[in-house]
């Protein structure tokens, strides 16, 4: 077993235990993709998103996304004119515990 993932891991409880926006695996595993797409400047939809069958269900992606809305981690956008479809993106908040999981696989390696 990898010992910095494992410093990983510690490092990471610890800092959703003080953050107090800890998210579940799931609603994680959302957020991954929509920050991915939101870093790589493309668009990604509520459709998109509920595509995602290998995470979870749609109807499971549909609340998982409700939390993220709701932790102020994501947000939801109209482009231009075009007011019936929905493009996620990630809030200051939601960039803030990006930045901070960052930092906490850098400090997690220097430990190991």
């Amino acid at each position: 077993m990898s010992l910095e993932y494992i410093r990983f891991l510690e490092v990471l409880k610890g800092l959703s235990a003080k953050e107090g926006n800890a998210i579940d695996p799931e609603a994680k595993l959302l957020l991954d993709e929509i920050a991915i797409n939101h870093y790589k400047h493309t668009h990604l939809t509520v459709s998109d998103l509920m595509a995602l069958k290998h995470i979870a269900s749609p109807a499971t992606i549909h609340r998982k996304l409700d939390s993220l809305l709701q932790a102020n981690l994501a947000e939801l956008k109209f482009e231009g004119d075009n007011r019936r479809t929905k493009f996620i993106g990630i809030t200051k908040a939601g960039d803030r515990y990006l930045n901070n999981l960052s930092k906490a696989m850098i400090k997690a390696v220097k430990l190991a």
